[in-house]
């Protein structure tokens, strides 16, 4: 490798100190840029923070509307059941009824 020359290195160090000259402006380009990427961080923040509650809000009103569906299903459900044991046991009555007219009638011991 060939050595440089004091002359040439200080050329190349004067080259490099004017092309760096540019840089503070672009820093400037890149630290605007930064404020507003940061700018629209907080916007979307903000609306994650709004989707979460409206999110939240949504659900617990979703739960409550099925909790109280589900509960009148039950409701409906059991009155059901009962209506239908009714007509059961009144069934069972009226067949117990016709089979005790039936039977001859026992005398009682003596």
């Amino acid at each position: 490798m060939s050595e440089m020359t004091l002359e040439s290195r200080v050329e190349t160090l004067e080259q490099k100190v004017t092309e760096m000259g540019g840089l503070p402006v672009r820093f400037e380009a890149v630290e605007g840029r930064l404020v507003a990427v940061e700018g629209r961080l907080e916007v979307v923040e903000g609306q994650i923070v709004q989707l979460r509650t409206e999110m939240r809000d949504g659900f617990f009103a979703i739960n409550h509307g099925l909790r109280d569906e589900l509960r009148a299903e039950i409701r409906a459900g059991d009155e059901e059941t009962r209506r239908y044991m009714r007509v059961l046991y009144e069934d069972l009555i009226e067949r117990i009824e016709r089979i005790g007219e039936g039977l001859p009638r026992r005398r009682p011991k003596r």
